[in-house]
C-alpha cells in the first residue's frame, strides 16, 4: 500500500494520442502537496502518512495546527488528510513534496470527493417519483410525494423515507479511473473518467484497490527534490560572465580612444609656441 495525494480539480480538456485519437480528461493539480506527519504503530497503533495541500491564511488555522505545521517545517495547509500504509516501508519523509510522477500513465486510481450540491429538491427530481395525477381531483400538488405514513399501527414515518430535501454534496468515491498522463513540472495529473465534485474542489487520489498495480510504480512514492532545482542557477552565471567580459572590453578600449585626442592636442601646442617665437 502506498500513500495517496490531495489534488484540486481544475477542469476538463482533451489530450491527443500518438494515433490521432483525442481523449477527454479531467485535470487535477497538486498544489504544495507535502507530508506533514507520519503515524507509527509504536506511538499511534497504525501506519499512515498525513498529507497537506494548499495554502491557508493565518487566521483560518488554529494554534495547535500551526504548531504541528511548524514542527514539520511546512507552510500552513488548507486541506489535510491521512492515507493508511501497510508498514513502515510505506512512510515518506516529513516535509517532502509529492510529485505528480507518483502515478504513471495507464494506472487505475480511486478518487474521493464531494459531489456537486443541487440545493433543496423535490421528490421527483431527487428520487424520480412519478408525481400525482395531472387531471381532475388534484389541486396544485401535482409534483408532491403523496402520503408518507401508515395507519394507526405503526403510526409513524420510518427513517430513511424518500422525501424532499437537500440533494447532492455527498462524499463519493469513483473507482478505476485511468491516468492518461502526468506533468511533474506543472504538477498536473490527467485522468479519464467521471471525477466527483465541482471545479476548485479538493480530491483524494489513491491507488485502485480492485485492480492490480502496474510494474514500475515508485515506492514508497515520488518526491520532488527542490534543493536540486535551486542549486543549479546556470543561466544567471552565464549572464554574469558576459557582463564581466563586456566591462573588460570597455576598459581595454578606453585608452585607445583617448590616445588620438592627446596627439591632436600636441600639434596645437607646438603651433602656438611657434607663433610666439615669430612674434
Amino acid at each position: 500500500m502506498r500513500t495517496g495525494v490531495i489534488a484540486k480539480k481544475v477542469g476538463m480538456t482533451r489530450l491527443f494520442q500518438e494515433d490521432g485519437r483525442h481523449v477527454p480528461v479531467t485535470v487535477l493539480a497538486l498544489e504544495g502537496c507535502q507530508v506533514t506527519a507520519n503515524r507509527t504503530a509504536d506511538r499511534d497503533g497504525y501506519f499512515s502518512v498525513q498529507v497537506g495541500a494548499g495554502e491557508a491564511k493565518h487566521k483560518n488555522v488554529n494554534k495547535p495546527q500551526r504548531e504541528a505545521f511548524a514542527k514539520a517545517e511546512v507552510g500552513l495547509k488548507q486541506k489535510v488528510a491521512e492515507f493508511r500504509v501497510e508498514n513502515e516501508a510505506g512512510l515518506l519523509p516529513v516535509g517532502s513534496t509529492i510529485s505528480a510522477e507518483h502515478f504513471v500513465a495507464g494506472q487505475k486510481v480511486d478518487i474521493t470527493g464531494h459531489t456537486q450540491g443541487k440545493g433543496f429538491a423535490g421528490v421527483m427530481k431527487r428520487w424520480g417519483f412519478g408525481g400525482l395525477r395531472a387531471t381532475h381531483g388534484v389541486s396544485i400538488s401535482h409534483r408532491s410525494h403523496g402520503s408518507t405514513g401508515q395507519r394507526q399501527d405503526p403510526g409513524k414515518v420510518f427513517k430513511n423515507k424518500k422525501m424532499a430535501g437537500h440533494m447532492g454534496d455527498r462524499q463519493r468515491t469513483q473507482q478505476n479511473l485511468e491516468v492518461v498522463r502526468t506533468d511533474a513540472v506543472r504538477g498536473l495529473i490527467f485522468v479519464k473518467g467521471s471525477v466527483p465534485g465541482s471545479k476548485n474542489g479538493w480530491l483524494l487520489v489513491r491507488d485502485s484497490v480492485k485492480v492490480d498495480l502496474p510494474e514500475g510504480l515508485p515506492f514508497p512514492g515520488a518526491v520532488l527534490d527542490l534543493n536540486a532545482v535551486v542549486d543549479v542557477p546556470q543561466p544567471e552565471a552565464e549572464e554574469q560572465v558576459v557582463i564581466e567580459n563586456t566591462e573588460a572590453v570597455e576598459a581595454a578600449e578606453a585608452p585607445a580612444a583617448e590616445a588620438p585626442a592627446a596627439e591632436d592636442n600636441a600639434p596645437e601646442a607646438d603651433t602656438g609656441s611657434d607663433e610666439n617665437k615669430e612674434g
